[in-house]
Parts: C-alpha cells; sequence; structure tokens
C-alpha cells in the first residue's frame, strides 16, 4: 500500500518548519491539516505561514475558503484524499502537516458523512444544552456511544450533541456507523513532534507575543468592523480570537487578553496531546533535536517502513 507522511503535534511545536525542510528533502507537497488556517482574513490569528514562510514549497488548504464559508471535517476528508492521490500521480510523497485531531481522523481513517438529522432533536439537544450544561450533555452520550465519548471531551459541545442527534434519529451509534467508511488505498506514516512540557509552554508564549506585535488586534479589528463576531462565525471560534473580542468587549484589559490567550492556547495544546497519544501509529519524535537530524531520521523511518 502506497504510504505519505504526516506530521502530528500541538499548537508551536515546530510543525511548520519541520514539515518544509522535510518537503524540500523530498522534493513533494505540502497538505494543511489544520480547521482555521484554511480560512481567509486571519493569518496571524492562526499563526498561517506566510508564502515567504513557505519557501516556495506548494502547499495546499492554507487560506482558500472565505470566513462565512461552512466547512467541515468530513468536507475535509474527502478533498484532502483526493489531493493526497494527486500528489502520489506526480511521483512524489505527499506531507500532511497539523494539529487538528478531528481533520487527520477525518483522511486517514474516513469519517462518517451520511445524512442522518432531525431538526426537532437536535433543538430539543440544544435547549438541553442551555438548561443542563455540557458536562451532562456528555454524560448522556457517554451512556449511549462510549466509544464517541471516549474521543471527544465535554468542550467539543458541538460534536456531542451531533453524535447525540444521530443515535436519538436513527438508533445507531455514529461510532459504529464511522467504522463502515472504506479507507483508501494509501494510509499514513505518523510523526509526532514530543517536546518537554515547559519547553512547549514557553514557546507557546512567545508565539502569542509574536503575534500581538504582528498585528493581532488590528485583524480583528478589521473583522469585528465588517460584521464578524466568534459568536456567529464558526471560523472565528477558536482561542487567540475569543480573548480579543473579549477585549473589545470590556471583558479583559489588554494585559489580561493576553495573559487568556496564552493560558487558553496552553490547554489547547493539552487537548491536543491528550488526543494524539491515544493513536499507537504515531512515531514519536524528539523536538529538541535540530532540522536536518529529526528530517533524517523521518526519511529513514519512511523507507524502512516503506519497503
Amino acid at each position: 500500500m502506497r504510504k505519505y507522511i504526516a506530521i502530528v503535534g500541538p499548537t508551536a511545536s515546530g510543525k511548520t518548519s519541520l514539515s518544509i525542510e522535510l518537503a524540500k528533502a523530498l522534493n513533494t507537497e505540502i497538505i494543511s491539516a489544520d480547521s482555521r488556517q484554511i480560512y481567509k482574513g486571519i493569518p496571524v490569528s492562526t499563526a498561517t505561514p506566510s508564502l515567504e514562510e513557505r519557501q516556495g514549497v506548494t502547499h495546499y488548504f492554507l487560506e482558500e475558503l472565505e470566513l462565512d464559508q461552512h466547512y467541515n471535517a468530513g468536507d475535509y476528508g474527502r478533498e484532502a484524499r483526493i489531493k493526497v492521490e494527486e500528489i502520489f500521480k506526480k511521483g512524489k510523497i505527499p506531507i500532511v502537516v497539523g494539529g487538528s485531531g478531528l481533520y487527520l481522523q477525518a483522511l486517514m481513517d474516513g469519517f462518517f458523512e451520511e445524512k442522518i438529522g432531525n431538526k426537532e432533536i437536535r433543538q430539543e439537544l440544544e435547549s438541553e444544552l442551555e438548561k443542563f450544561g455540557k458536562e451532562q450533555m456528555y454524560d448522556k452520550l457517554k451512556k449511549v456511544d462510549p466509544e464517541s465519548a471516549d474521543r471527544m471531551a465535554p468542550h467539543y459541545f458541538r460534536r456531542v450533541l451531533r453524535a447525540l442527534e444521530v443515535f436519538y434519529a436513527s438508533g445507531k451509534k455514529i461510532s459504529e456507523l464511522q467504522k463502515k467508511n472504506l479507507k483508501a488505498d494509501f494510509e499514513a506514516i505518523q510523526f509526532g513532534i514530543q517536546m518537554e512540557r515547559g519547553h512547549l509552554y514557553e514557546r507557546i508564549n512567545k508565539r502569542v507575543d509574536l503575534m500581538l506585535e504582528s498585528g493581532l488586534i488590528k485583524e480583528i479589528e478589521l473583522l469585528r468592523d465588517k460584521g464578524y463576531h466568534y459568536k456567529t462565525h464558526n471560523s472565528l471560534n477558536t482561542v487567540g480570537i475569543k480573548e480579543v473580542f473579549n477585549y473589545f468587549e470590556g471583558e479583559y484589559s489588554i494585559d489580561e487578553m493576553a495573559h487568556y490567550i496564552k493560558q487558553n492556547s496552553r490547554r489547547f495544546a493539552k487537548r491536543q496531546l491528550t488526543w494524539f497519544r491515544k493513536d499507537e501509529r504515531i512515531n514519536w519524535i524528539a523536538g529538541s533535536n535540530k532540522l536536518n537530524v529529526i528530517v533524517d531520521e523521518i526519511i529513514k523511518k519512511y523507507k524502512e517502513v516503506s519497503n
């Protein structure tokens, strides 16, 4: 079976620079697996690599969608599989890089896309969410579909509600329906960037400082002036953007805003690590090594597994 390379890991772990160096070494192209970098207009907020940073390496799924376009993991899974096939046909090894676990899962393992739903059930579940809170809805999912619940967390309330909606509308567990997807005739060799947590948190804090220096507040101010808001546009419902909106609305001082972006980014990284550590297929590599050493290690491992 044909094999492509996937570089995964938490935010600020160095995935972008590693993937670019690897792509140059292999003379290939990169498929992004980031659920926010795919949108236009928020490059600072999402740490999207600039054209200069991409160093001439072709990237896909970066800054392609408008902020009001609906897009989900199922869409990504379909389209990314097509792109993987296209790169293979060029005689190159596709490189997928990102930290969005659900997008990566949709690409590697398939994703449930059947149109099962019920508007009344959905409205009832949303009312329960508002009345009882995320934890209780999550507990409800654990009772009817523990496997799905195990892959989620209470704060992923949209996914929790979707899984409950599918169950109550069809009597089927979404975890079982997802397994019916036919896998593609290629598979990923995954490499996860691992580093000491204190060092990772330091990198996150520095990234946030750089984002603020690079115009984060101005970027979100422009969106606000155009009528965008994270409460009405899911594309903006992410760490680094929500806190700036809260600053505009007087909830935070500018120092508190910076503090909460850093804190929430660290928490997000922790959740990403929890997700990835459940996947025993990932080959963990030391992020503290020099880039050329890591690149050589990945290429060597890829050749061993592919032969």
